[in-house]
């Protein structure tokens, strides 16, 4: 018998459904225009819609829009099929989406980031972002607080658009406006060509064609390259711990120099980003990597439109094959510096620290085997393969070998980047800088960072290099050296790093994202309670997860250690 058919005469056709009740003519849940999805499919293109390129997605609509609205992002999750509050969560992680919900107003056509970590807040940070917001009508340019911007030495920096002003002042930002400069300028540096008639890349054809690995890991070790990234691990070491794990394998680039007065990685890479790429390959191929993954912040447009230019001429001339080295973009996010957070990144989430072991060397990007390398790290790769370990072993000063890039900002008469031997103290490294900024006599220095802490001017004979400064409580950390004068009090520094983590803290565990606010509104007393903040230091440094909660002491106890007086 064949099924009764109730269905009223005359009813459309589709979905249709009997009795009382309204019936459901949409699927539940947030809904998009027909504009939205045909926006989300013109930008998305032919690009595969895999999980781990939502944040190079979004970073599509904010450059075409600036914003995402939740009309696009209901769009991209029915495009992507997954959830629409796993694209908000991770949108909404990153300081460089700027999500716009239901009824609020997008934020002005135009965005002005002005820097106030370290270097920055000491050369008028305050005062200028004041006198932008003053001068400026708030409907047509947004004027917003950031974090470092990698370009200490020319402080104060802001960013319009994507074009970085250093040396900043209201004017420089209204002659911009009225020009429309908000692009990213581009230095010249060596290209492919130029760096190949230099003998580039022969080194990498030789060890492909015919190289032992383990010879070159030897060359490395012998160096003493240690990870320049902060962490200090033996650079060797690692490619053993990949290579005997079952592949595939990958490498990925930590290019996250996010640590405030630190800014080598952008020196080299705007100069010569091919010392850097040959390195980069010769570690893939110590590992039989099957991709390498470039992480860089996108504090650094030019770097990644050089990046970009210099993939392309390495493609289009065979060195690699189109997409083996793969470029992504972040986003925004300090924490992305720490290895596991950067992973999860570059899988399309939220740079969320991830808990350890397994460590990365095991399960790394996609859970597979990874090596993972500094920028600088690799730069130095690169010059051991072509000119010998020697390059490195044969410096030594103060018992120290090897050679450091120490980035210097701060109370010095030229800030910049230099190269000077691993042993050197902060009294080697102001006089490379040509000594202290007129007016200024030398009061502290920050060695490695705001992680670091701050250490008073009279701990002068300390090698700044790996494990010197642990029996002092700090350590070299990025080599991020930040120089304070007796016109600079260490408890205002101190704030100011730890305002830094409050604002950076991923917000994971509760020690490092309840400890950071706290910290802050305890160091703003007039009178600190050193008791009550030894206590939050103990608890912060033994239960946070990653080196953010655990180092983020460091500035108070410092300051209560050799500033007493101060607080």
């Amino acid at each position: 018998m064949a099924p009764l058919d109730t269905k009223p005469s005359g009813a459309p056709k589709g979905v249709w459904k009997s009795g009382k009740g309204k019936g459901r003519h949409t699927p539940k849940g947030r809904q998009f225009t027909d504009e939205a999805q045909a926006e989300i499919q013109r930008l998305l293109g032919d690009r595969p819609r895999r999980r781990d390129l939502l944040i190079e997605f979004l970073h599509l609509i904010q450059d075409t829009h600036g914003h995402i609205s939740s009309d696009y992002i209901a769009a991209l999750a029915v495009e992507m099929r997954i959830g629409q509050a796993e694209i908000y969560e991770t949108a909404t992680f990153y300081a460089h989406f700027d999500v716009v919900k239901e009824g609020e107003t997008p934020p002005p056509a135009l965005t002005i980031r002005v820097c106030d970590s370290l270097s920055c807040e000491m050369a008028g940070a305050q005062q200028l972002k004041k006198a932008l917001e003053d001068g400026l009508d708030p409907s047509e340019v947004r004027v917003l607080r950031a974090p470092c911007m990698g370009r200490c030495d020319t402080a104060p920096v802001l960013e319009i658009g994507h074009n970085h002003i250093d040396h900043a002042t209201p004017e420089k930002v209204q002659a911009a406006i009225a020009a429309g400069d908000t692009h990213a300028h581009l230095p010249e540096y060596e290209t492919f060509a130029a760096y190949v008639e230099n003998g580039g890349y022969a080194k990498l054809k030789e060890l492909r064609e015919g190289g032992d690995w383990e010879s070159v890991q030897e060359q490395v070790l012998a160096s003493g390259l240690r990870g320049l990234g902060g962490a200090g691990f033996p650079s060797g070491k690692k490619w053993g711990f990949v290579s005997m794990n079952e592949g595939p394998r990958y490498l990925a680039v930590n290019g996250d120099e996010g640590e405030p007065g630190t800014f080598k990685d952008r020196y080299y890479l705007e100069r010569t980003p091919h010392v850097f790429l040959e390195g980069m390959l010769i570690a893939a191929w110590a590992v039989e990597a099957e991709t390498c993954f470039i992480y860089m912040r996108d504090e650094y447009p030019a770097v990644l439109e050089i990046l970009r230019r210099e993939i392309a001429a390495l493609e289009q001339a065979g060195i690699v094959e189109k997409g083996y080295i793969d470029l992504r973009r972040g986003a925004g996010a300090y924490i992305c510096g720490e290895e596991s957070a950067m992973i999860e990144s570059i899988e399309g989430k939220k740079g969320l620290p991830r808990h350890r072991p397994p460590f990365v060397a095991q399960v790394g990007v996609f859970g597979r085997p990874t090596l993972v390398h500094n920028v600088e790290t690799l730069y130095w790769v690169s010059k051991i393969c072509r000119e010998g370990p020697e390059i490195l072993n044969s410096v030594e000063k103060n018992g120290r070998k090897g050679l450091r890039s120490y980035s210097v900002s701060g109370r010095v008469a030229k800030p910049g980047v230099y190269l000077l031997p691993a042993g050197s103290t902060i009294l080697d490294v102001i006089d490379a800088a040509g000594g202290m900024a007129e007016g200024h006599v030398f009061k502290a220095y920050q060695p490695g960072g705001p992680s670091s802490g701050l250490l008073p001017a009279s701990m002068d004979d300390v090698p700044l290099d790996f494990d010197t400064l642990q029996p002092h409580g700090t350590f070299i950390g990025s080599a991020a050296v930040v120089v304070l004068s007796d016109q600079d009090t260490a408890r205002d520094a101190a704030l100011n790093m730890l305002r830094f983590f409050e604002d950076e803290s991923c917000g994971q565990c509760t020690p490092c994202r309840a400890g950071c606010e706290k910290a802050v509104k305890l160091m703003q007393a007039e009178k600190w309670d050193t008791d009550l903040l030894e206590d939050l230091c103990q608890v912060m440094g033994d239960a946070s997860i990653c080196g953010l909660g655990q180092a983020a002491p460091n500035p108070i106890r410092l300051v209560m250690k050799h500033f007493a007086e101060e607080i």
